[in-house]
């Protein structure tokens, strides 16, 4: 314990600052990926057979390459095509569209719960595909996939450890321990306090999800 007080002394708000880059990485990624999400889930239920089938290329080719693999696409083959992205939005980038295809499969399963009855009811009524999609299908949708896209939010935020693979101004939690480790011999202790970090991390992301699927589930 001593080792990590002596660590948390010398290095304390450099962690700090490690956590609040993996904080921040975190929450761009899942809200870019989120949106997405619903708008690829969305057009894959329009009457559009060709639009269907290019998203579904989309949702499982982000859904099974490896986010190092495609960050690595992004960083370092793109700018062959005369496309450069700087290093921190090429994460946040990487993480959305792995973020957006397992939120639209997510989604597809929330849909299959939403009974077919309410469908067909409202296009008795007249209402539009887009309409019933957006104001009946994906509110019922969201509000059962909570806990799944919990755990998502959860693996993302770990994820963000991609970021010590590229020189970020910055550095995240995993590029910070892989300094001190480089740098001294704390490396033992450093990966103790963002093992820590981490791991505090993940159980309030639970909690919080734990919480609003409560709460859903009385909308339910």
């Amino acid at each position: 314990m001593g080792s990590v007080f002596r660590l948390l002394a010398d290095h304390g708000p450099a962690f700090g600052q490690a956590l609040l880059l993996t904080w921040k990485l975190t929450a761009l990624s899942f809200g870019a990926g989120f949106v997405l999400g619903i708008v690829v889930t969305v057009a894959r239920l329009l009457p559009l057979r060709p639009l269907r089938f290019v998203l579904t290329a989309y949702v499982e080719v982000f859904r099974n390459i490896p986010a190092v693999a495609l960050l690595i696409f992004i960083v370092f083959a793109l700018p062959d095509l005369q496309v450069v992205i700087d290093y921190e939005p090429s994460v946040i980038l990487t993480l959305a569209l792995v973020c957006s295809a397992f939120t639209a499969d997510y989604l597809r399963t929330g849909i299959n719960t939403v009974a077919g009855g309410q469908v067909e009811a409202a296009r008795s009524l007249g209402m539009r595909p887009l309409v019933i999609i957006t104001s009946i299908v994906l509110p019922q949708a969201l509000r059962s996939v909570v806990q799944p896209m919990t755990s998502l939010l959860i693996a993302l935020m770990l994820s963000t450890s991609l970021a010590s693979q590229v020189p970020l101004p910055g550095r995240e939690l995993t590029a910070l321990v892989a300094k001190i480790a480089n740098d001294s011999a704390a490396g033992i202790p450093a990966f103790a306090v963002a093992a820590a970090a981490y791991l505090v991390s993940g159980l309030l992301i639970a909690w919080a999800g734990a919480t609003l699927d409560r709460k859903m589930r009385i909308l339910r």
